[in-house]
């Protein structure tokens, strides 16, 4: 009886001693399937393409040129040649002026133009009494336009004469036009810390009108087919700047050095090809070597 008890007791004993080590094999193997399957990171691709730095400001449209036209003579306007949208040359008589007096009599004299352009403004109706400081009429020059804007003085450094300008304005939303640097003011203003930058458009079409509120975006500086990733993915250490790659389903670090920077987006000057992955999202919790699971690659920079 005692040896049947025994017996059973060694196959007890065995049985727990079987579930027991299954149980810690079981865990044993599930820690190692989560090491196994790694960091979640999420990634963006490297991509190359031409980068370029801007400044944005806000300013009006002016007309180049503009003139007030003064008649040189006292007396009534008798005739007018223009109306304001009219194209007009250079000394082309806008209207006629009645110089007569009393027991005198005179040709009627001329107002002319001293721009060539389009009448902006026509101030005087027919009948009206006119003398050399009342303005007749206003000429502008609409083929090219500018847009006067405050710039701060630490963006003045970064501003050339030449360099590229985008304008947009509200009137066509979807434009954009092309202008160029033109006036740099040499003074800054003491009291707004700015000093006036001029932009100069080709404006063929007059659809950019005097008045209109435009804004200006000014290209500092362009690199073409450069490297490009979301600032979100540089790391620091002491004096080094580096990112995580992902390569085989492990974290490589690599030491970058970078160059301009716009928004989010910064240029990368050295160490990282087209189409390689950096860790954007998880990248503070991996390590050189460390094995790292994606689980999404973010195609919206």
């Amino acid at each position: 009886m005692n040896k049947r008890r025994i017996i059973l007791g060694m196959i007890i004993l065995v049985i727990i001693l079987i579930i027991v080590g299954r149980m810690v094999t079981s865990k044993r193997e599930a820690r190692t399937d989560s090491v196994e399957e790694g960091v979640p990171v999420e990634v963006v691709k490297v991509i190359k393409e031409d980068f370029k730095e801007t400044i944005s400001y806000t300013g009006d449209i002016e007309a180049k040129e503009r003139i007030e036209i003064y008649p040189r003579v006292s007396g009534k306007i008798i005739k007018k040649n223009v109306v304001e949208g009219d194209r007009i040359k250079k000394r082309q008589t806008i209207a006629l002026i009645d110089r007569d007096e009393p027991g005198f009599k005179f040709e009627p004299a001329p107002v002319d133009s001293l721009l060539g352009g389009i009448v902006g403004r026509v101030y005087v109706d027919l009948g009206a009494k006119v003398t050399p400081q009342t303005p007749v009429a206003l000429i502008v020059d609409m083929d090219r336009v500018k847009i006067k804007i405050d710039v701060v003085e630490r963006d003045l450094p970064k501003i050339k004469i030449g360099q590229e300008a985008q304008i947009k304005v509200d009137a066509y939303p979807e434009k954009v036009f092309t202008g160029k640097v033109w006036k740099i003011s040499p003074v800054v203003n003491i009291e707004s810390r700015t000093a006036p930058i001029e932009t100069l458009i080709s404006n063929p079409k007059h659809l950019l009108k005097p008045g209109m509120f435009a804004r200006v975006e000014i290209t500092t500086k362009e690199s073409k087919d450069t490297f490009i990733i979301p600032r979100d993915a540089l790391m620091k250490e002491e004096d080094s700047t580096f990112v995580f790659i992902v390569k085989d389903n492990r974290a490589l670090r690599k030491e970058v050095t970078t160059g301009m920077s716009e928004e989010n987006l910064v240029e990368i000057k050295d160490n990282l090809n087209a189409g390689e992955e950096v860790i954007v999202m998880g990248k503070t919790r991996v390590k050189d070597g460390d094995l790292v699971r994606v689980i999404r690659q973010i195609s919206d920079r």
